[in-house]
């Protein structure tokens, strides 16, 4: 029975090929996007699954509140980690201190590469299970010694064995290689780790995280953990709520520090806080995603659904005879839903296609390295659920519609399709185009905040300007050097340098006073060290006083404001005004207010500038070079003039340089890949939509063949056929622009509010995408109907 149920199947896709291929294109392409959209959600979600311990690991995050608003992040104090070890290791199997990540030079011999990776106390290995290749797992022990990631490795010595070799860090330091560990995924919080030293070595070879020892005010650390089994994550977060609070001066307690544990499975997707709340993160763009996919595939469903049900009557002499020999309702339910499921197995096949054709331009588009799981059996299961799911989810209201005739009425030739038979039809192509234009709206919003924060001013020119990262000591006492040699060369017009890169703020600092504070008032500014020259490399204009300047003797201790700055002091005139430390037991010299500059965006170009100190550069406290190329000369010419005066000084170092623009560029590029995936997804979306309706048009054009023989031998213009045949379309994509716009404006109303810096919803959005789903309906259906209107009409009235 089975087997004659898909014969037939077969048959009747057979006879029916243009209808049967439009249903099975419809169905491959919403299947594909599903496909696609599923993998990448998968990944997604499986983000940090690499690590087998990763639902008892966590990180230390902490709250604190100034002046009424709290900010959560994860740099912690230094002394957290002796009253964690003392007071709270009942929880703990694993308490690791951490540096931020590190781009270091590893030399050996003539090789030397610029790689990135962690500072981190010996119960890393196991907490983050790394799979020793060569050397000994507990290689973290000695201070001198280095673990390096299997690619690392292999850079450095190529075919050699790498373990108990040295190498040079930084040009400064002999480190012995202990271990090689297999390079961690990219999809985890670690995989551009390719090297871990002991934290050991990183705390004591630099004396400003020595005097951190102490220090509950200095928040430039992390702090990973692994609980022990059977340990409750709340209730261990609970119970360090207060290691901080209780432990500083009760000036430390006016910013009411408050400790939480963020769990591993938290990082990536649900890292984003406001005001001390967990607040979602990235995990809304994959839930967004998954149900762009699910639209999708109901889209392809709907076309099923439509060419079905439309062809009815041309279907019912067959389900009469079926009915009129015996067979019951259950038998021709089964046989509709035969062909469902035939068509989406064949659909699923072609998907599959698509998929594989097109995953690596996805991989691209989502700068991912999704691979098709061939060998998953998950997967596979989950296909032939989802062919099943397909299936019932387009054939099932066809089959109880078909199989609903009566066979007396249809083999009489008396039946007729109801006066309402059309209308499931048409709220089905509302819905479809409810869906297309809800998605065209959401696609434009997102543009438009994204083309909206990259027109802000961003206070500072980057064109043509360039940073060279500050590694090692070969740098130390250099710079004055490398300016002259850089602005002789005709390639540079200027140079500078700071600790901070352009587009980052890598220090916050508080504990200054003024005249006229206000005593309650809780103070939190960027802190960036730069040299005198910084505000002419960058074209920051200087709005009040005047530019640091080596001129002054007094500017080694002068400082620049941003304009938020002032406002944020709430002071009228700053230049002259001193700013004191207010440490009464080491109070560093007071600062003096030399000039005002405009804000730089230097953080998120979504969020308010931060007030910004900028302090002349008294330590060579130096991350980076600024250099603003000669806009005289080509961009190449430049970079190899500059490359030539930098090999000159530093032979044995690597040339590594970015272009500001493009960094400032990638502070879009999460938006900006939400917005290429809803583009591509949204057309997507419009073809599928449109493909239905032109099978749609095609039906009805072929069933009022004769009507329009006789209205064209009657006198009726193409115009008049085109308009008959359309207008229907037309009022039924008119009523899904009017249910999506609502719908739409709330979504991304909500979507925008995110952002402190943000676009407005215009009317013109709605216009856009309203017009642009007419023209599309117009376009679609035209072919047909003027292909219907055009025919001669003794073919069709040949049969009268």
């Amino acid at each position: 029975m089975l087997r004659n149920y898909f014969k037939i199947a077969w048959r009747n896709l057979w006879k029916n090929k243009v209808y049967s291929g439009i249903n099975i294109i419809g169905l491959a392409a919403g299947m594909a996007v599903t496909l696609l959209i599923g993998l990448w959600v998968t990944d997604e979600l499986d983000y940090n699954s690499h690590f087998p311990n990763r639902d008892r690991i966590a990180q230390f995050y902490q709250t604190q509140t100034f002046n009424g608003k709290q900010g959560t992040g994860s740099a912690i104090p230094r002394p957290l980690e002796f009253a964690i070890r003392e007071s709270y290791n009942q929880y703990f199997e694993h308490i690791v201190m951490s540096s931020w990540q590190i781009p270091y030079y590893l030399e050996v011999g003539d090789k030397k590469i610029s790689r990135e990776g962690n500072a981190m106390q010996e119960g890393a290995v196991d907490m983050l299970s790394l799979e020793i290749l060569q050397g000994d797992p507990a290689g973290l022990k000695e201070p001198s010694s280095i673990m390096l990631s299997e690619s690392a490795a292999t850079a450095l010595f190529g075919d050699q064995d790498p373990v108990g070799q040295i190498l040079r860090l930084n040009s400064e330091h002999d480190m012995q290689v202990t271990a090689v560990y297999r390079d961690i995924p990219n999809n985890t919080n670690f995989g551009d780790m390719d090297y871990l030293i002991p934290w050991k070595f990183y705390a004591e070879s630099q004396a400003w995280i020595r005097n951190a020892m102490d220090s509950w005010g200095n928040n430039s650390f992390q702090l990973f953990v692994q609980l022990k089994e059977g340990i409750d994550m709340a209730d261990a977060s609970e119970g360090i709520r207060n290691a901080k609070y209780d432990r500083v001066t009760d000036e430390g307690r006016t910013f009411n520090p408050q400790l939480m544990l963020l769990p591993m499975t938290d990082w990536y997707l649900r890292g984003q806080f406001e005001n001390g709340v967990q607040s979602g993160g990235r995990i809304e763009y994959v839930w967004l995603f998954a149900w762009i996919g699910l639209f999708v595939l109901i889209l392809a469903c709907i076309n099923f659904m439509n060419l079905s049900t439309a062809r009815s009557e041309k279907r019912a002499r067959e389900v009469g005879i079926r009915k009129s020999i015996g067979s019951s309702r259950g038998q021709i339910i089964r046989q509709f839903l035969g062909e469902s499921l035939l068509t989406s197995a064949i659909a699923f096949v072609l998907a599959v296609a698509i998929v594989l054709i097109s995953l690596g331009g996805f991989n691209q588009l989502t700068a991912k390295e999704i691979s098709f799981p061939w060998g998953n059996s998950l997967f596979w299961t989950s296909s032939l659920a989802f062919i099943i799911l397909t299936a019932l989810l387009a054939g099932s209201y066809p089959a109880l519609y078909l199989s609903s005739f009566q066979p007396v009425k249809v083999l009489k030739g008396t039946f007729r399709a109801g006066r309402f038979s059309a209308l499931p039809r048409k709220i089905l192509v509302v819905t479809q185009f409810t869906i297309s234009v809800a998605l065209i709206i959401g696609t434009l919003v997102i543009m438009k905040q994204i083309h909206h924060a990259k027109n802000r001013p961003m206070g500072y020119n980057t064109s043509g300007l360039i940073q060279i990262p500050v590694m090692s000591q070969d740098f130390s006492g250099k710079y004055d050097l490398m300016r002259n040699e850089f602005k002789t060369s005709g390639a540079v017009v200027e140079m500078s340098a700071s600790s901070s890169p352009t587009t980052s703020v890598w220090s916050n600092r508080s504990g200054f006073t003024w005249e006229g504070k206000d005593p309650g008032f809780q103070e939190d500014f960027a802190w960036v060290a730069i040299t005198p020259e910084y505000a002419s490399s960058m074209g920051l204009k200087i709005t009040r006083g005047r530019d640091l300047s080596r001129d002054f003797a007094t500017d080694s201790l002068g400082v620049l404001l941003n304009e938020t700055a002032v406002e944020y002091m709430g002071v009228q005139d700053p230049i002259g005004m001193l700013i004191r430390d207010d440490d009464d037991e080491d109070p560093d010299p007071p600062l003096t207010v030399v000039g005002v500059v405009e804000d730089m965006i230097m953080q998120s170009p979504y969020e308010p500038v931060k007030q910004t100190m900028f302090v002349f550069d008294r330590y060579e406290n130096i991350s980076y070079y600024n250099l603003r190329l000669n806009p005289e000369r080509s961009v190449t010419e430049n970079l190899a003039t500059v490359e030539a005066v930098f090999k000159r000084q530093f032979p044995n170092l690597p040339f590594q340089y970015d272009f500001v623009d493009e960094r400032y560029a990638q502070k879009f590029a999460s938006e900006e890949r939400v917005a290429d995936l809803a583009l591509v997804f949204t057309i997507l979306a419009i073809l599928i939509s449109c493909l239905g309706l032109f099978g749609l048009t095609a039906f009805v054009a072929e069933r009022r063949t004769k009507e329009i023989g006789v209205r064209k031998v009657l006198g009726a213009r193409v115009s008049n056929i085109w308009m008959l045949l359309s207008k229907d379309f037309l009022q039924l994509v008119l009523i899904a622009c009017l249910v999506a716009f609502p719908i739409a404006w709330w979504m991304m109303d909500g979507w925008i509010q995110k952002f402190t810096y943000r676009t407005t919803i215009t009317w013109f959005i709605f216009a856009a995408a309203g017009l642009g789903a007419l023209t599309i309906t117009v376009i679609t259906v035209s072919f047909q109907a003027v292909r219907a209107a055009t025919q001669n009409p003794v073919k069709s009235l040949r049969t009268e």
